[in-house]
């Protein structure tokens, strides 16, 4: 879905996108409003609800993977519901964000004027959840012929260092694609011995960032044997500049 916006030019101050460009992401505060919030969360309750009912990844989406996916563990108890793929295809709520809200503004301002939507999809963090994403770039899993793309991600919850907040390496979208293939397995990480995983300083932030910024997703902290109580869902809008970038044709997970 292409997203022309006649006039996206001073959505955002000089400073912000010089230092998006320097760091490879920026924070973009209230990005939407209370209401567009209170919306998401709403939505995305009722599929925590529904998950209650299921035992496994139910739905599917155009390339046969569930839309909705359970983390190991989940319970009608505890719900465990991990991801939602492409929830706009399903949610007028969450397509009137994408296509309607500040965002596709905000990222034309940098990268535009005209974007294209590519995909969203919801990672969640419910209390007790165990999961975990390791260092790694976007841009292997969706290549294109050039690297203006952005996702913006919007925290739909309040975002905490105790809930497993990301975290990037500023200014590291500067430096090379690291490899996801190990030893013949994919395994969607850097790896651990390269200078990007123990590099530092890390920050954890949230808001839009470019396709080559490492970044990581750490478990959330527990208190004793106990997880913390509060959990999170985000929601990531992938937008590339529309008119000089065609997708390639093998991403990295797909490669042998």
């Amino acid at each position: 879905m292409s997203l022309t916006h006649t006039n996206p030019l001073n959505a955002l101050p000089e400073e912000s996108r010089a230092a998006f460009w320097r760091d490879g992401f920026l924070v973009v505060e209230q990005a939407l409003s209370k209401a567009e919030l209170t919306s998401l969360q709403a939505e995305f309750d009722t599929w925590v609800a529904q998950s209650r009912s299921h035992e496994k990844p139910w739905g599917e989406i155009v390339d046969g993977r569930p839309r909705f996916d359970l983390e190991p563990g989940h319970t009608a108890d505890r719900p465990a519901l991990r991801r939602v793929n492409s929830p706009t295809e399903i949610s007028a709520t969450y397509d009137r964000v994408m296509s309607e809200s500040r965002i596709p503004a905000l990222v034309a301002d940098l990268i535009g004027p005209n974007v294209k939507f590519h995909h969203a999809k919801i990672n969640s963090k419910l209390p007790g959840a165990a999961t975990q994403v390791k260092w790694h770039q976007d841009f292997p899993f969706t290549p294109h012929s050039n690297d203006d793309l952005i996702t913006a991600l919007i925290f739909v919850d309040d975002v905490t260092p105790e809930n497993g907040p990301l975290k990037v390496l500023p200014g590291s979208h500067q430096g090379p694609l690291y490899e996801l293939w190990h030893e013949g397995r994919f395994t969607g990480a850097v790896d651990p011995g390269t200078e990007t995983e123990n590099a530092g300083p890390r920050k954890a932030v949230h808001g839009t960032r470019r396709q080559r910024l490492p970044h990581a997703y750490p478990l959330a902290a527990r208190v004793g044997a106990q997880p913390v109580a509060t959990g999170a869902h985000a929601v990531h809008l992938r937008l590339f500049r529309r008119g000089c970038d065609t997708p390639l044709a093998q991403p990295a997970a797909q490669r042998p």
